[in-house]
């Protein structure tokens, strides 16, 4: 009973590596020998009673390139394999009794003489291109990757979905980041639109609505546009669980919440620096002068809390009316958004915040427009709040302990913002050391030059995700490289610069994803507002030069 038990064993285990390496083979299109017991050994494989796999295959990585022989050892055992590979396809071939018995002592290390064959091996020995390393790290690879998609399914969607009348499939590619994907090029037989429709409309007839996504996308490396117009387009198919986002888990709900409350202590901390004509003198001497170094008591900050929560509460407003319009118009779209994460900081009061797609966009259309929503949203609230602040400002009825004394400094840090200061305020109130105003200037000032922030065009920001559908993804990485040059010398954003272009660069730098129509263009109008918005960024970040705040009187310039 037990050699009958160790033949079926190594029977099985045979076949299943033998087709595991079957289809090592196709991809990394070298040949390879057939799988044995001593080879699998060597490839750290784990066999099917084995519960520590995974470990063994980790471990593998750390041999060196000759496995765990060397030498003339390895040598020998090489062709102690390729004998016994030979000795096993031989003996498949008989039925007898006997010789399966044989086969499975020596498999299985019994004191018996392996058989060696006398026929030249009709196996080619391993593409030395390749090392062990590198194949073990692709096999890994493939154990850790997603999901990739059923070959039977690609091979039914092919031959059910696609035809004359749609699209002509005259090739296949892998598709995705790891290749888990397929993409289907060819010729394209109608209409994109409506053959995209058709399209999606038989794969959730044939394989569910649960299962796979369908991408229309341009097609990579194309040598020309299609013969109807516009670019050639390709198809992309995904497994659902591989290409849509995950669900927001506790901890991201946790970490919101923290950042949240950061941002709230930012808002409050700009509020009380407003005061700064207000503050104790040691106070302001340990904030404003760099060889200080012994805090003051924080308790001399207490009294002036009450009067900072105006600003702050204008701040956080903007944030949340910002975040706002991105919900809203997501809305009727039926996409899905993240909760967002606040990014605190001290200077503006925050950063903005991250807002992540939590399904699929349908198209580039929606991309723009709920891109755009937020950014429009807040600058609409953070402009009231301007206008109304300037007002309030040049009100002679309003009271002197409503206003607050600010450096005339800061309205040359932006171009558009100071040029509508001075000519509200006028040439007498700009020009000099410090200016009286409404702490709402304050607010909406901030509010804009956050904005504006987030409406650069890079990354994954809102004013990248908005020109990547509307131009494309190629327009987005020029626009993108110039960005960084000019954050990089401060020619936008002022002292700001360097802050926000590391925060990019961490956390917003990745463009988003491809809808599942990519190629579909937006319309004219929809472009126009982006290239508007994008012009009003550039002229609310570019600071006001000497020469011109000295000519037009914003602020007090010193010339040595």
């Amino acid at each position: 009973m037990g050699t009958l038990t160790s033949v079926a064993f190594a029977a099985a285990t045979n076949i299943r590596f033998r087709s595991f390496h079957c289809n090592l083979r196709e991809k990394i299109k070298t040949p390879m020998p057939k799988v044995t017991t001593p080879l699998r050994e060597r490839y750290c494989f784990p066999s099917p009673g084995e519960t520590h796999g995974f470990i063994k295959a980790v471990k593998c990585l750390g041999s060196d390139q000759n496995g765990i022989d060397g030498g003339e050892n390895r040598d020998t055992k090489s062709s102690v394999i390729r004998d016994s590979t030979l000795e096993t396809a031989s003996r498949e071939e008989d039925a007898d009794d006997e010789t399966s018995n044989s086969r499975s002592s020596n498999e299985f290390g019994s004191d018996k003489t392996p058989y060696v064959s006398s026929r030249a091996s009709t196996e080619s020995p391993i593409d030395p291109t390749y090392s062990t390393f590198q194949i073990d790290s692709f096999k890994l690879m493939e154990l850790l990757g997603p999901e990739r998609v059923d070959p039977a399914d690609v091979k039914l969607i092919k031959d059910n979905i696609f035809g004359y009348s749609t699209f002509w499939v005259t090739k296949e590619e892998p598709f995705g980041d790891l290749g888990e994907g397929v993409l289907f090029l060819g010729n394209l037989r109608g209409k994109r639109e409506d053959v995209f429709a058709k399209l999606q409309r038989k794969l959730a007839e044939l394989a569910g609505g649960d299962k796979y996504n369908l991408f229309m996308i341009e097609e990579p490396n194309s040598e020309g546009p299609d013969p109807r117009g516009g670019p050639r387009v390709s198809f992309g198919l995904l497994r659902k669980e591989v290409s849509e986002p995950g669900p927001t888990t506790l901890w991201q709900y946790v970490i919101a919440f923290i950042l949240f409350l950061l941002t709230i202590g930012s808002s409050v901390e700009l509020g009380i620096a407003s005061q700064i004509n207000r503050l104790p003198p040691e106070v302001v001497r340990y904030f404003t002068d760099p060889n200080a170094v012994e805090p003051p008591d924080m308790e001399l900050l207490y009294p002036f809390v009450d009067s900072a929560l105006p600003l702050a509460y204008g701040v956080l407003g903007i944030l949340l009316f910002h975040e706002l319009g991105h919900f809203l118009a997501a809305v009727p779209k039926k996409v899905k958004l993240s909760i967002p994460y606040f990014i605190p900081n001290i200077t503006l009061g925050s950063f903005g915040a991250i807002t992540q797609f939590k399904s699929i966009l349908p198209d580039r259309s929606t991309k723009v427009d709920i891109s755009l929503a937020g950014p429009f949203a807040g600058a609409a609230l953070s402009v009231s709040m301007f206008a109304v602040g300037l007002f309030l400002s040049t009100n002679p009825d309003a009271a002197a302990s409503d206003l607050v004394q600010v450096p005339s400094m800061l309205f040359q840090g932006s171009l558009l913002l100071g040029l509508i200061s001075r000519a509200t305020l006028g040439y007498a109130a700009m020009h000099a050391t410090t200016v009286s105003i409404h702490p709402l200037v304050i607010a909406g000032w901030c509010g804009l030059t956050t904005t504006a922030f987030n409406m650069l065009p890079v990354g994954c920001l809102d004013g990248g995700r908005a020109v990547q559908g509307a131009f494309g993804k190629n327009v987005l990485v020029t626009f993108g490289l110039s960005t960084y040059v000019m954050l990089g010398l401060r020619v936008l954003g002022g002292p700001l610069a360097l802050p926000w272009g590391l925060y990019v660069l961490i956390c917003q730098r990745t463009p988003e994803k491809a809808c599942l129509n990519d190629v579909t263009e937006v319309g004219t109008w929809r472009k126009a507002l982006v290239g508007t918005a994008i012009i009003l960024v550039v002229l609310i970040l570019l600071p006001v030069w000497d020469e011109l705040a000295e000519e037009v009187g914003i602020g007090l310039v010193n010339t040595f």
